[in-house]
C-alpha cells in the first residue's frame, strides 16, 4: 500500500483478487474465461455491461468496453475505412459471426 508505483486502493485490490476467484470459478465451470464469453455472446454493449457489473467486482462499462473490443466481441476497434480492418475481417472476430 505504501508504493506510490502499484494500486494502492483497497477496493480495486481487493476487487482484483475477487475477480480472479470469479474467473477460476467460470474456468471450472466453463472449461475457459473465452467459453464464458461464447456462451453469452451475442450481446449488446449495454448487455454486456450489466452481465460484467453482476459477475465481478469494481467492473465499469468502459474497462468492459475496452476489453470486449480487444478481444473481438465488440465492434468499434476500426472503421471500416481503416487499413486494419480487412485484415481484422479476415480472423472472422466474435462480433462479425451471427448465433
Amino acid at each position: 500500500m505504501l508504493d506510490a508505483g502499484i494500486i494502492r486502493n483497497r477496493l480495486k485490490i481487493n476487487a482484483a483478487i475477487e475477480n480472479a476467484k470469479t474467473i477460476i470459478g467460470l474456468q471450472k465451470e466453463f472449461g475457459s474465461f473465452k467459453n464464458w464469453l461464447d456462451f453469452h455472446h451475442p450481446k449488446t454493449r449495454e448487455e454486456w455491461m450489466k452481465l460484467f457489473k453482476k459477475t465481478f467486482k469494481f467492473t465499469g462499462g468502459e474497462i468492459v468496453n475496452e476489453f470486449l473490443m480487444s478481444t473481438g466481441y465488440l465492434p468499434g476497434c476500426h472503421s471500416e475505412t481503416c487499413p486494419a480492418y480487412k485484415k481484422i475481417a479476415k480472423l472472422r472476430p466474435m462480433w462479425m459471426k451471427k448465433k
